[in-house]
């Protein structure tokens, strides 16, 4: 075979060469690209973890400082206040600067525990109810206000629709409302305030220590109480219904919680009605006592709401017939001689 026969054969197996070294590095390249983009990836990956943690630590961390400065915020704001400020007698013996924390609860119309708590700086929540009527009970003015709304997280809520605490005023309307008994409870059947007469109507009020001043609490637990009640099997039925009713806006506050909680630990007679889950909602009734100093008492029960459904409400006895009011009568002269 000549030398120039051969030249055909041997551009044809270099051109054969060349096109395999070119399609490996190729290859070659697309895979260390591939490598490096798969790298790559999982670098975006773990620094777009490590700064999803560290933006829940730092989010974590700011929530409890915030905590911690409404705490501090509401205990200087507590103890600025008088107690005749807000209508309360001072006493002789009270040594805490303003206001105690079972005041401030009473006239906001909340539990102490829950309070206590919220000074204590605990994660709990705070509806913008609560905090309007924190706001008037502690008489913050538009700047501290808007302070304390900023702290709790919440925005203020519109005008028009406060959550009413126990002023003064309000405490005169109990006392006009004599000798018929009456009181003001929130929701959950706190009795936040009361006057003479309902004070002596099922037990003597005054003695309950402010904890156990709860309508659930004393039907169930209090056995002075519930010997005043006639119908108490019923009476027992509907105040879990309703109880239940209202519960249901407000089933991760800790105070409902707790008391729900004591309720079925401290009475079988209220698991039970628990148990059967009905739901009723307020409605006006006529109710039978039997009053240890006066007898029997028919009155009618009326609940008057002094803001939203679901805040505190006015709760009067009036009596149905003339015997009952001249009991009424004998059983609010008999509290003011008592004082």
């Amino acid at each position: 075979m000549t030398p120039q026969t051969m030249r055909p054969q041997a551009r044809e197996r270099e051109s054969v060469v060349a096109a395999t070294e070119t399609a490996t590095a190729r290859e070659t390249a697309t895979a260390r690209e591939s490598a490096a983009s798969t790298e790559s990836a999982a670098s975006t990956e773990v620094v777009a973890s490590t700064e999803f943690v560290e933006s829940v630590e730092v989010a974590e961390g700011a929530a409890e400082v915030r905590r911690h400065e409404l705490a501090a915020f509401l205990r200087s704001r507590r103890e600025r206040i008088t107690p005749e400020q807000v209508g309360l007698a001072r006493g002789r013996r009270r040594r805490t600067p303003g206001l105690r924390r079972e005041e401030v609860a009473q006239l906001s119309a909340v539990g102490v525990t829950w309070y206590t708590w919220l000074e204590q700086a605990r994660d709990i929540q705070v509806s913008v109810q609560v905090l309007d009527a924190l706001a008037r009970t502690l008489l913050l003015d538009p700047s501290e206000r808007a302070h304390l709304f900023k702290l709790a997280g919440a925005a203020d809520p519109a005008p028009g629709t406060p959550c009413p605490s126990i002023t003064p005023a309000l405490r005169q309307v109990l006392a006009q409302l004599e000798p018929l008994p009456a009181c003001i409870q929130n929701s959950r059947y706190d009795i936040l305030a009361y006057n003479r007469t309902y004070g002596r109507l099922l037990c003597n009020l005054d003695a309950i220590p402010p904890e156990d001043r709860n309508g659930m609490i004393l039907a169930f637990t209090n056995e002075e109480w519930r010997s005043s009640i006639v119908m108490l099997d019923e009476t027992m039925r509907l105040m879990a219904a309703k109880f239940r009713a209202a519960m249901a806006g407000h089933l991760a506050e800790p105070a409902w919680k707790m008391l729900l909680k004591r309720l079925e630990s401290e009475s079988p007679e209220f698991r039970e009605a628990w148990e059967r889950h009905e739901v009723l909602g307020a409605q006006s009734k006529t109710k039978q006592f039997r009053n240890a100093d006066v007898g029997l008492l028919t009155l009618d029960h009326t609940d008057l709401w002094l803001g939203p459904a679901h805040g505190p409400r006015l709760v009067t006895y009036a009596p149905t017939d003339a015997e009952s009011r001249e009991r009424l009568e004998k059983l609010h002269a008999l509290a003011l001689a008592v004082g």
